[in-house]
């Protein structure tokens, strides 16, 4: 597609981008990309807390239920902070839009170009961990690295969509900001969908999965980075399946207000 073979072909202009975004981000830190650990490691520390001490659960008692939560948290907050950062993105540059002509869409493709760090600092980590203390893992954790990318592609071309779309209705940021929160408990990040408990309410559980894009993609990565499984083909699918949609739609939807982008912002 046009829109995503400018990454390509304006690959300086999107570097200056992503490196302004990276700088943005991270001045005046003293510990820069060390602080992309702090989010998930204090998450991870509440809900340890709420959920192995507190309100004793079944899954929160099970062995290494800190790395299960990181596997989650890492995904979830990449989406996340994709989708909710690059959806003013277009707004925020507006000088830059109104004085040049250039590819709008590398903008908030920078943006997640620069959540993306985060998240492969998380990953990396995550490889690290499980390899030291999940000897069960260490034939199929590398298979999460192709899966991650999926998840990169999930979010990037919503984020793009959401992105054009703010700029014509500006209740969309308000809306995905709302929308966020809900779908974290939605989503498999503090439960696996097997557990005795949750797994009786099957119709529940079929919607959770089938009914929310992230579950499969965080399915498909605990699998082989926590259990030391293969991924479900119906994740896997699912996934790759998902992801194209969501470049699709990103590509779409941009091409489709990209003339008044300019005019809008």
């Amino acid at each position: 597609m046009t829109v995503y073979g400018d990454l390509i072909r304006y690959r300086e202009l999107f570097g200056n981008l992503f490196r302004r975004d990276v700088q943005a981000k991270y001045r005046g830190s003293l510990l820069g990309v060390a602080w992309t650990l702090a989010n998930p490691v204090l998450l991870m520390g509440v809900y340890l807390l709420v959920f192995s001490v507190l309100w004793k659960t079944p899954f929160g008692s099970q062995g290494h239920y800190a790395l299960f939560l990181l596997v989650g948290l890492a995904a979830w907050i990449f989406f996340a902070s994709s989708v909710q950062s690059a959806s003013r993105s277009m707004l925020d540059n507006a000088n830059l839009i109104r004085k040049t002509r250039f590819p709008r869409q590398l903008v908030p493709l920078s943006i997640v170009a620069t959540q993306l760090i985060s998240f492969g600092v998380m990953l990396v980590v995550l490889l690290a961990l499980d390899f030291a203390l999940l000897p069960r893992v260490r034939a199929t954790e590398w298979l999460a690295i192709p899966i991650a990318l999926g998840v990169v592609a999930l979010a990037a071309g919503l984020a793009l969509a959401i992105a054009s779309l703010d700029v014509l209705f500006r209740d969309i940021e308000f809306l995905v900001a709302a929308l966020l929160l809900p779908l974290f408990f939605l989503t498999p990040v503090l439960y696996p969908l097997s557990s005795p408990n949750i797994s009786k309410h099957h119709k529940v559980v079929e919607v959770i999965h089938w009914g929310n894009p992230l579950a499969p993609a965080i399915e498909a990565l605990r699998r082989p980075l926590f259990y030391g499984h293969l991924p479900r083909a119906a994740d896997v699918v699912y996934l790759v399946v998902a992801a194209l949609a969501a470049l699709a739609l990103g590509a779409f939807v941009f091409t489709r207000v990209d003339d008044e982008i300019a005019v809008e912002v």
